[in-house]
C-alpha cells in the first residue's frame, strides 16, 4: 500500500498566504461592501450609547484584527495535514469568518440590529472555539485571536445597546 506524500504535507508557505489572506480578504470586502454606504446614511441616524467609539476607530481596528486573522489562519494552515484537529480548527475558522461578513449585511445592510445581534453573538461563540482549536494544535495562532475575541465582545455589547436604543 502506496502513501501519497503530498496529502499529508503542509501546504507551501506561498500557497498558504494567498488562501489566508483571500479568504480573510474576502470576509473584509464584503463586510466593507455592505457597511461603508450605510455609515453616513442609516447608521448616522441611530442612537448609539455614550462609549460608541468614533466612526474613523472602526476601519484602523478591524485592519489589524483582519492582518491577524490572517496570520493565525496562516500558521494553522502550514500545520501538517494530518495533524489532530487540523481540519476542525480550519472548518471552525471558515465558519467565523463567514459569521464575520454576514454581521455586517444583516447589521448595516439589511438594517437589521437584531439580527445583527444573534449574528455577532454566535460570532464570538465560534472565534472562542477557533482560539480553543487553534490554540492545540499551534498556540501562537490561538493566541494571536485574543484581540479579536475581545473587540467582537465588545461589538456585542455595542450591538445590543444599539438594539435597545432604537
Amino acid at each position: 500500500m502506496t502513501t501519497d506524500i503530498r496529502a499529508r504535507a503542509p501546504l507551501n508557505p506561498l500557497w498558504a498566504a494567498l488562501l489566508a489572506v483571500g479568504a480573510v480578504a474576502l470576509a473584509a470586502i464584503i463586510g466593507n461592501v455592505a457597511t461603508m454606504p450605510n455609515i453616513p446614511t442609516w447608521y448616522a441616524g441611530l442612537a448609539k450609547p455614550s462609549f460608541n467609539p468614533p466612526n474613523w476607530v472602526f476601519g484602523p481596528v478591524w485592519g489589524l484584527l483582519y492582518l491577524g486573522m490572517a496570520f493565525a489562519f496562516w500558521r494553522v494552515l502550514r500545520i501538517d495535514a494530518a495533524a489532530p484537529g487540523r481540519g476542525a480548527a480550519i472548518a471552525i475558522f471558515v465558519v467565523q469568518l463567514a459569521l464575520n461578513a454576514f454581521w455586517s449585511v444583516a447589521f448595516f445592510g439589511m438594517h437589521n440590529p437584531p439580527l445583527g445581534l444573534v449574528v455577532v453573538i454566535a460570532l464570538e461563540i465560534a472565534i472562542l472555539a477557533t482560539i480553543a482549536l487553534f490554540r492545540r494544535i499551534d498556540p501562537v495562532a490561538g493566541w494571536v485571536l485574543l484581540p479579536y475575541a475581545a473587540w467582537v465582545a465588545f461589538a456585542t455589547v455595542l450591538n445590543l445597546s444599539i438594539v435597545r436604543l432604537n
